[in-house]
């Protein structure tokens, strides 16, 4: 697939995917044109890509994770990446313990504001 399809389907803008590309996350073929020809495992590795970013980690990072989530028998994750791995993963819960407390103030905000409407 070219590189409008793969955007449209990712909602990745194409910009993006040339990153991806650039930073070895993706790979394409050329046309005898030039244009970029995706396959169509690259939908599901742009995904990933896209949840891994969300998740706050960089590029240099998810490159080296992408062949071990494709194919965990062939590539495990080396020993100093995997103590990255575990800081990232606890940034992330500490990340959600924040937000489960800002929710928490927030509906006691909304629950005290509906009991006293004439007060707002």
């Amino acid at each position: 697939m070219r590189i409008g399809e793969l955007a449209r389907r990712t909602g990745v803008s194409e910009r993006s995917l040339r990153y991806y590309e650039q930073q070895g996350l993706v790979s394409s073929e050329r046309t005898a044109g030039g244009h970029r020809e995706f396959g169509e495992e690259t939908v599901e590795t742009v995904e990933r890509i896209q949840c891994l970013f969300a998740a706050g980690l960089c590029s240099s990072t998810i490159v080296h994770l992408l062949p071990c989530m494709r194919d965990r028998e062939q590539g495990l994750p080396a020993p100093d990446l995997v103590g990255n791995l575990e800081a990232e993963r606890d940034r992330i819960d500490g990340m959600m313990d924040r937000l489960v407390t800002s929710r928490r103030l927030l509906d006691e905000l909304i629950t005290e504001s509906s009991a006293h409407p004439d007060s707002a």
